[in-house]
Order: structure tokens, then sequence, then C-alpha cells
């Protein structure tokens, strides 16, 4: 089981910002990003802050992919 944040980057791609540009404009800690630039799972309250701030939904921003997927 994992997670891809491939969405988020694209979106921050598609609005002109960098992920560290993210920090500041979502509020969440630099550790969040990190695990996020490896796939792994963060607190929702981060990804709730993260739809907050760029105004989506959780699906824009990250998708489940199973193990099958790779």
């Amino acid at each position: 089981m994992g997670w891809s944040y491939k969405k988020l980057w694209v979106l921050l791609i598609e609005r002109g910002l960098k992920k560290t540009d993210l920090l500041h404009v979502a509020g969440i800690n630099s550790n969040a990003l990190a695990h996020m630039g490896k796939n792994e799972p963060v607190a929702m309250d981060a990804l709730g802050k993260i739809c907050k701030a760029m105004n989506c939904q959780i699906e824009d921003i990250v998708e489940y992919v199973s193990d099958e997927q790779g």
C-alpha cells in the first residue's frame, strides 16, 4: 500500500509554485513536505491545510496506489 502526491506536484507547477512555497501558503511543516516527497503518509490535518490553501479537494492532491500498481 502506498500514496502518491504526483497530483499535488502537478498542481503546484500549474500554479507557478515551488514546494517551499507550499510550506508558507499552507502552513505545513517541513517534515510533512519531506514525507510527501517520498510518497509516505502524512497527517490528515496537513492535507486539509493544503486543500484549504490550494482551494482544492483531497483527491486533487493525493491518491492511493496499491502494491500491484507499483
